[in-house]
């Protein structure tokens, strides 16, 4: 018995040991999604490159749900051009597409294998022909650059850029704007990469980097702004939103342009887990750590974050201003569910035009006439163009 007294007490403890051992092997793996949420991301290799024609200039990638998709985009290539426009697809079959280069490469150029394939198109603020500044914002973090692109009217559109991107990504809807008459202003903001670095050095998913659009907003209204016009892409869309709902200027805002946003952090990160095959439970153990100060801080988050605050679906009725809302329901990152949900709750605000097809963020890529169609009518709709 004194023998089976042992045993029993022994395994006891190993069952104890091995349950300690997979709760923080557990923890361990809820802290390191969470970590993953709000750490910024250097930018991903996720293209191969197959073969570039000097002669035709043409380049050859494999095939993937980006790179077979009409339209205009860009390529970060490991090499002499360092980034390259792409055109048409003129060929594809199973394996690899074919597009047409709108960047001239040289004869003995070397590029690599792998490449990053971009929605942004432009990368400098040149390229686009128009007149602009660059200026300094002063924030609660610290100066933050922005580009400002200067027109005569006193409404004034303040663009904010997404996750993992920059400035550049907004450099798209400038023409649109700046030929609706509109003085366009493209902010950075804290741990973007270009504006300042927090101790932590992590995002706050909207909760805190508003403020520094809210600081954006307050230099137009120095610089002869009357009226604002926030547009937001992916994560901008979500900090642009807790910017109306809670700046001290909220009022000067009188509309809003979203590009693929980010409207219910819930629905984005619960669809990035389906695709990444993650176990049902630990998206919402991450966000779960995420709203604790204390694991919030082992997650490398500056502050706990509140995604009720951020569920604007939920908080719909505190919105009240006219929304123009741009989502693909084949978007593939950013799920399009949240802003259908948002434009049934405000019926009364929002537009929603239906677009198919374009992958995040690339809905000028895919059809730059409609995507700028549809912007130019909501302004004009509403006595926003000049």
């Amino acid at each position: 018995m004194k023998s089976l007294r042992h045993a029993a007490t022994f395994g006891a403890i190993a069952l104890a040991g091995a349950a300690a051992l997979g709760a923080a092997i557990g923890g361990a793996l809820v802290l390191r999604i969470a970590r993953e949420v709000v750490t910024p991301a250097p930018r991903k290799n996720d293209t191969e490159v197959l073969a570039v024609d000097t002669a035709a200039q043409t380049i050859e990638l494999a095939r993937t749900p980006d790179t077979e998709l009409p339209g205009s985009y860009g390529l970060y290539v490991d090499g002499t051009p360092g980034y390259v426009k792409l055109g048409a697809v003129l060929h594809a079959d199973s394996r690899s597409v074919r597009r047409k280069l709108l960047t001239q490469i040289e004869p003995g150029a070397e590029i690599g294998r792998w490449a990053a394939f971009s929605g942004y198109y432009y990368l400098a603020p040149g390229e686009l022909h128009l007149p602009y500044e660059s200026v300094l914002i002063g924030t609660p973090a610290g100066p933050c650059p922005a580009w400002l692109f200067p027109a005569e009217s006193t409404t004034w559109v303040i663009q904010v850029h997404g996750r993992g991107a920059t400035r550049s990504e907004c450099l798209r809807a400038v023409p649109v704007l700046h030929g609706a008459g509109l003085p366009v202003l493209v902010t950075s903001y804290r741990n973007d990469g270009e504006g300042p670095r927090t101790r932590p050095g992590s995002y706050g998913l909207g909760a805190t980097e508003w403020r520094d659009v809210d600081a954006a907003i307050a230099y137009a209204l120095r610089h002869g702004a009357e009226r604002i016009l926030l547009m937001g892409w992916s994560m901008g869309g979500a900090i642009a939103l807790q910017t109306l709902v809670s700046s001290d200027h909220g009022g000067a805002v009188v509309g809003m342009i979203l590009d693929s946003p980010v409207v219910d952090w819930r629905t984005v990160l619960r669809y990035q887990a389906r695709e990444m095959n993650l176990p049902d439970p630990l998206p919402q153990l991450a966000m779960d750590a995420l709203q604790r100060p204390w694991s919030a801080r082992l997650s490398g988050a500056d502050q706990a974050i509140a995604f009720d605050a951020l569920d604007m679906v939920a908080r719909s009725a505190e919105l009240d201003v006219p929304i123009l809302l741009l989502h693909s329901d084949d978007d593939g990152f950013v799920p399009s569910d949240a802003s259908h949900a948002l434009a049934t709750a405000r019926p009364d605000l929002v537009t929603m035009p239906v677009f198919t097809g374009a992958r995040h963020t690339k809905l000028w890529n895919y059809d730059q006439n409609r995507w700028s169609d549809a912007i130019t009518d909501w302004l004009d709709e509403h006595g926003f163009a000049d």
